[in-house]
């Protein structure tokens, strides 16, 4: 059985950490800059080592794989440092703050035979297995448009992560990034093609966007990205013979396809939006243990490319880039 360790006790570790006890795997060591709130996430979770700082958990040889919760700005170094201490890497989104930050991680992933991913629960909720089957069988005709909305509101303080520069806030970034990777799941290649608009916070993050992409095959995505308003979190993946439309998409279990020459309606229901998490440990786990291709990795470079494209768009840059 592999070891687990946690990195950065934050809010989304909770429920990861509760998805690992889940599915019965061995949870070993949290690191925290506050060890107090390290030794109670210790405490919450039975999990034997806590160590002050990161150090301690990478120098730790019985840890076999970290998963990395801290905010964006910091997960390009810890990644990093990480692998170069042999473990293998599950990082929460968005996995880097640029292309190039990615490249070398996933270059020295390759030197040292490790495993690192981005915790991006759209590749792994079961029902998207199932919807792309429906795709690739041609039930709803070839793919032209997608529409994706993610709105959520975010209490105006310049200094927490969604708005702070030093901690690579932002929309895109934190929630742009579900609905890049949904669009990527289900086109055919990278969009060559961005249009978009900005508002951006006092801070100078982006706080609410409109994106269009398009693809060589002609493909198109409508994204709205938000963090001034709230809406359902709802996709559309619309083709020639008909469309599917998703609520809660990032964690989606239930999907409705319409079907326009024969004029009926289906419901397909799959997995459970309460084990998103789960899922994903599954996911790491047949990585690392079966060597199974790493099919979403692609998906997560395009994303990454298109993102860097979109500040540069916007002028966005972070001080520590």
């Amino acid at each position: 059985m592999m070891n687990w360790a946690i990195l950065g006790p934050g809010s989304i570790a909770h429920h990861f950490a509760a998805a690992l006890k889940e599915e019965g795997e061995s949870l070993l060591a949290v690191g925290a800059r506050n060890k107090m709130k390290g030794q109670a996430f210790a405490e919450k979770f039975d999990i034997p080592r806590v160590y002050e700082g990161f150090q301690g958990v990478l120098d730790d040889a019985e840890v076999d794989v970290v998963y990395i919760a801290t905010p964006h700005a910091y997960h390009y170094e810890t990644i990093m440092e990480a692998l170069h201490h042999g473990k293998h890497v599950f990082a929460e989104k968005a996995i880097t703050v640029n292309a190039k930050q990615l490249e070398e991680i996933t270059d020295l992933a390759a030197e040292k035979q490790l495993i690192v991913a981005e915790a991006m629960t759209i590749y792994h909720m079961p029902i998207y297995k199932e919807l792309q089957q429906l795709v690739d069988a041609g039930k709803i005709g070839a793919i032209q448009t997608l529409s994706v909305n993610f709105n959520s509101i975010k209490e105006n303080d310049p200094e927490n992560r969604f708005f702070n520069p030093e901690l690579a806030g932002g929309a895109l970034l934190d929630i742009g990034v579900y609905a890049l990777s949904f669009v990527r799941l289900f086109i055919k290649d990278e969009p060559n093609e961005i249009i978009s608009t900005v508002t951006k916070h006092e801070t100078g993050v982006d706080q609410q966007a409109g994106i269009i992409l398009k693809n060589r095959q002609g493909q198109l995505a409508a994204i709205t990205l938000s963090f001034m308003v709230e809406s359902p979190e709802r996709a559309t993946v619309m083709g020639t013979k008909g469309f599917i439309d998703i609520e809660r998409f990032s964690r989606a279990e239930k999907a409705t396809v319409c079907y326009i020459e024969e004029g009926n309606t289906e419901i397909m229901e799959s997995g459970e939006t309460a084990k998103a998490l789960q899922y994903e440990v599954r996911a790491m786990k047949e990585l690392i243990e079966k060597d199974v291709p790493h099919v979403t990795l692609p998906y997560t470079k395009d994303v990454m490319n298109i993102m860097d494209q979109l500040r540069k768009q916007w002028e966005i840059s972070f001080s520590f880039e």
